[in-house]
């Protein structure tokens, strides 16, 4: 059962230039694995300004509560390069309070701007 969903867009070009004058926001809101492909070079601007827009949207899905914490909600890539939806901490607390057991995750950029949708799935 659909628990709820959320999407979000993000210009990358204002994505970009908000990393260039804050050079420690990727840290803040990457883990290790997600600043880098699988073949450990650096993501390009316009992926990290999708995983951001999952982030999001994520938070959209569940209502946007406060204490959210940036590395708890991963966006991770299996071998195929086919992203997927990790939480733990502060967003995987919420998710099991308001019944979400599964996540469904679709990426996108381009001409300029990324997006990301979640659906939140629940219940048997």
């Amino acid at each position: 059962m659909i628990v709820s969903v959320g999407i979000d867009v993000v210009l990358v070009d204002r994505f970009a230039k908000a990393m260039e004058r804050t050079p420690l926001l990727v840290d803040r809101l990457f883990t290790a694995d997600e600043r880098q492909t699988t073949s450990g070079n650096p993501r390009s601007a316009e992926s990290l300004a999708a995983r951001f827009a999952a982030k999001e949207a994520v938070a959209k899905a569940l209502g946007a509560p406060g204490g959210l914490h940036w590395h708890d909600c991963e966006i991770v890539t299996d071998p195929d390069g086919r992203p997927w939806l990790t939480v733990s901490g502060t967003v995987a607390a919420v998710a099991a309070e308001r019944g979400v057991s599964r996540w469904h995750l679709s990426l996108s950029h381009d001409g300029g701007i990324a997006s990301a949708m979640v659906v939140a799935e629940g219940g048997s």
